[in-house]
């Protein structure tokens, strides 16, 4: 699975009678202990299914806890600043957002965005403001849906009269003709 495929449905290996040790943890998200342990006592991810309580306990994570460590990992990975993960994630439960695994979060290595739609795409360090995204493969069927009614011509053919072409500047492009006269002497 890639980071940015939705979640549907239950996931392979969720169960909510099962849950996973931090070592186990560790492990499956290729992170250290100690990174695990400053982020479930910095909140940043804390175990759903037990949170140490004391000496002696052990803190239990469920499947879904793993999947937002792994994420927290791929980002950290792409150069996102812990603080600026840490702010995105803290955005998403101000908002109510419980299931973090749910989500899909998209990052250009500096900022997190979180992505509603293939449409809307939310940056998360700037408070939760709309940003714009273009599939561009909709776009693409957009405009061959608009060409089927419309004329077309052969690329290859005369050039109307007055055409330039790359060796003759446009008249009045002073720039293009002090170009052609450099290569011409």
């Amino acid at each position: 699975m890639h980071e940015s495929d939705p979640v549907e449905g239950p996931l392979v290996g969720e169960d909510d009678e099962v849950g996973y040790r931090g070592v186990t943890a560790c492990h499956a998200v290729g992170i250290s202990y100690r990174q695990l342990d400053y982020w479930a006592r910095t909140t940043l991810v804390v175990p759903s299914i037990r949170d140490a309580s004391g000496s002696g306990t052990q803190r239990l994570y469920s499947f879904r806890d793993l999947v937002v460590l792994k994420v927290v990992k791929r980002l950290l990975d792409a150069g996102v600043s812990l603080q600026n993960i840490r702010k995105a994630i803290d955005t998403l439960r101000s908002r109510g957002v419980d299931d973090l695994a749910g989500i899909t979060l998209i990052s250009d290595g500096t900022t997190v965005y979180e992505c509603r739609s293939p449409e809307e795409v939310v940056d998360l360090l700037q408070g939760g403001q709309g940003v714009f995204g273009i599939a561009i493969g909709g776009a693409f069927k957009e405009i061959q849906g608009s060409l089927s009614n419309l004329p077309s011509e052969p690329a290859a053919g005369p050039q109307p009269v007055g055409s330039a072409t790359p060796a003759e500047p446009v008249a009045g492009d002073e720039l293009a003709a002090r170009r052609a006269r450099r290569r011409a002497g």
